[in-house]
């Protein structure tokens, strides 16, 4: 079979500011493990990925800090760099798109799609801020919506109602940057049409759902700007920093970095084989459509790279006889939260990568978050789990049983692997699980599963200990001595298979754990086999994970303030016949939309016992329509149905406020049939 050849992204980090825990969860670590996984598999494999360092933001930091953009993007590109580089990243190239290369490429581009008749040039009243001396971008102003009164809405778009208007309709425009009232000035841009690619990419993500199963989040999101039709979008602005408009009457004008660093992975690549002495070598992966392409982001980056790069890739390939091809996968994951809120650098709620690693190791780290991927939903990341997943399972499960049996062969068989032969039906029944999982967790790898794939990891380890539990080799070693044999035999052929699969999550343990060995990885397919010959001779062990005391993560709690003083509860007290009467059922959400004419209520179509019905939610303020599809939910099934808005409820959600004010749906897991009585 002809290898694979795959090139993988990582969506461009912003270079004003350190990379937290939840940047790992989204876009990154799921890369990760995918590439360490088909390097083991033997595919031609290219993972890139850079910073992305123009935009508004990194002036606002630079101003701030009385510092050049490029003090700012020198600091943070290389403190995330470092920062990657400690948890075990394993980019073929970090880039930068301060580079030459890349701004030669986005002019490029540019260029090609004015060649073609594509930008058209516009004139448009956009807000300025007189004492910045500034044009304003529109996540930079704020006022309130005239259509429904929502006060935190953009220049020309309100998020709470979806309405688009003209920037002069906006009531009470705010500066977020001085605070000042803005003035409106006249200015010239050019735009890309959207809406003419629209057609083009609803077949696109069709034939993505189909032929390579997209994520029903990724899916619901495309056809939310899908419904709302795609228009033009302003292709440069006004500002000094970023990459210049390549005409000679755009002075003060640069790419919009909407459409200019999506282009860094292009570019990346070509400064990769530039290295190498290939200039030519990026368009093996890039315009090679042999080549499968996978870009791995977060949430908030799917209109980019399923809808707006896309439509760049279509539009060079339109108007150039060397074609690009376009992502086969967007696997997009959710928000990773910490301790039950969201990341904030103003709060200081959360922590930065570098800050994690200089007090814990990286695979420790690596570990937990894999295991708790927000691949379907948001998820937390909590102090308490993360040590009860060190202490647990990688210390009390995996590194418990690879210190065992090596203490067992040191002791018994002089450091070496024992002949095995004669297997009774305990040892043919291991050695066939072993021989199961690498197929198993390199299928759910592909199919982007990548916390199942974690937990059939860890399962395989607990197979093993099983196994040596039930051999009883302390028993053996005195009464049968070939028993005790094949005993600690298979039990190494599992430390191998268990050093090779957990490699991608656990690089760092893994290598360890191969010099203990005395030998090198496999290939995947191989490694279920018994890849150690009688005689082979083992190196001593060390001890690879060190439990975390209490006393240490008390330490980082406490420096939130997270413990709270126990509240006094002073509700009246019900029966136990009264609670009976109630009817909690979960739900799977199918349906939802908002209900015109109100900022609160959205309309869901749900399924739950008795079938589909309809429950209305005071839940739009927090929540996008798109959001909830697919989600597990609860609620209250005998409510009478009560008339909201004009429209019946049958039935009531449950939801709590956060620490933020928001309003959360509560969920339940995905392992859990709709219509599931609540007890």
């Amino acid at each position: 079979m002809a290898t694979e050849k795959i090139l993988v992204t990582s969506a461009l980090p912003y270079a004003n500011g350190h990379i937290h825990l939840g940047h790992l969860s989204g876009a990154y670590l799921p890369a990760d493990i995918f590439v360490r996984y088909h390097r083991l598999k033997g595919s031609n494999i290219l993972y890139v990925c850079g910073s992305d360092e123009h935009g508004v933001p990194i002036t606002i930091t630079a101003d701030k800090e009385g510092v050049t953009p490029k003090d700012i993007i020198d600091r943070y590109h290389e403190a995330n760099k470092n920062a990657y580089e400690k948890f075990g990243m394993s980019f073929d190239v970090y880039s930068r798109t301060s580079l030459p290369v890349h701004h030669k490429t986005a002019q490029t581009f540019f260029k090609s799609y004015l060649e073609q008749g594509l930008l058209v040039e516009k004139k448009s009243m956009q807000f300025y801020d007189e004492k910045a001396k500034m044009f304003l971008p529109d996540r930079y102003v704020e006022g309130t919506c005239p259509n429904c009164g929502f006060e935190e809405a953009r220049s020309d778009e309100c998020e709470n109602c979806n309405a688009l208007y003209d920037p002069k309709e906006l009531i009470n425009p705010k500066s977020k940057i001085t605070g000042e009232k803005p003035v409106l000035k006249e200015t010239s841009h050019w735009y890309f049409p959207l809406g003419k690619f629209q057609k083009r990419l609803e077949e696109y993500i069709k034939t993505g759902s189909e032929k390579y199963n997209w994520k029903d989040n990724v899916l619901q999101y495309c056809n939310g700007w899908f419904k709302d039709g795609l228009t033009d979008r302003a292709y440069t602005r006004d500002l000094d920093w970023g990459v210049k408009v390549p005409l000679d009457n755009a002075e003060g004008k640069v790419l919009y970095v909407w459409f200019e660093a999506v282009l860094g992975y292009i570019s990346a690549t070509k400064e990769y084989f530039e290295k190498q002495g290939n200039a030519d070598g990026w368009k093996d992966f890039w315009q090679d459509q042999s080549t499968r392409y996978i870009a791995f982001i977060g949430k908030d980056n799917i209109v980019f790279h399923t809808i707006i790069f896309p439509a760049m890739l279509m539009a060079w390939n339109d108007g150039n006889d060397d074609k690009y091809l376009v992502p086969e996968n967007v696997p997009a994951n959710e928000f990773l939260n910490f301790e039950g809120k969201k990341f904030s650098k103003s709060r200081g709620w959360g922590i930065d990568v570098k800050e994690f690693l200089d007090l814990f190791p990286a695979d420790t780290l690596r570990y937990t978050l894999a295991s708790n991927l927000p691949e379907n939903k948001d998820t937390d990341f909590y102090w308490k789990e993360f040590q009860a997943k060190t202490n647990s399972e990688l210390a009390d499960i995996l590194g418990n049983f690879i210190n065992r049996t090596f203490i067992f062969a040191g002791k018994h068989f002089n450091g070496k692997v024992p002949e095995a032969k004669d297997h009774a039906e305990i040892d043919k029944e291991m050695l066939e699980t072993i021989a199961s999982y690498p197929g198993k967790i390199g299928a759910l790898i592909e199919r982007y599963k990548i916390k199942d794939a974690v937990f059939e990891m860890m399962n395989l380890a607990r197979a093993g200990n099983k196994y040596f539990n039930d051999s009883e080799p302390w028993v053996s070693v005195k009464s049968d001595k070939q028993k005790c044999a094949n005993t600690v035999n298979i039990c190494l052929q599992t430390i191998y298979t268990l050093a090779e699969v957990f490699e991608p999550v656990l690089p760092g343990t893994s290598k360890k754990v191969f010099s203990m060995l005395d030998a090198a990885p496999t290939a995947w397919d191989d490694c279920g086999k018994t890849n150690l010959p009688t005689g082979h001779g083992l190196n001593k062990p060390e001890i690879l994970f060190t439990k975390i005391e209490d006393e240490q993560i008390d330490e980082q709690i406490n420096r939130l303030g997270v413990v709270e003083a126990e509240e006094k509860y002073d509700e009246p007290l019900i029966t136990f016949e009264d609670f009976s009467k109630v009817d909690l059922r979960t739900a799977a959400v199918l349906e939802a939309e908002k209900i015109k004419k109100s900022k609160k209520l959205l309309k869901l179509k749900v399924k739950t016992a008795g079938g589909v019905r309809q429950v209305i939610a005071g839940i739009a303020e927090s929540y996008k329509p798109e959001e909830l599809i697919g989600k597990q939910v609860i609620i209250a099934a005998n409510l009478k149905p009560a008339k909201l808005m004009g429209e019946e409820s049958q039935g009531m959600l449950l939801a709590v406020d956060d620490k933020d004010g928001k309003v959360q749906v509560v969920e339940i897991g995905d392992n859990v049939n709709h219509g599931t009585k609540i007890r």
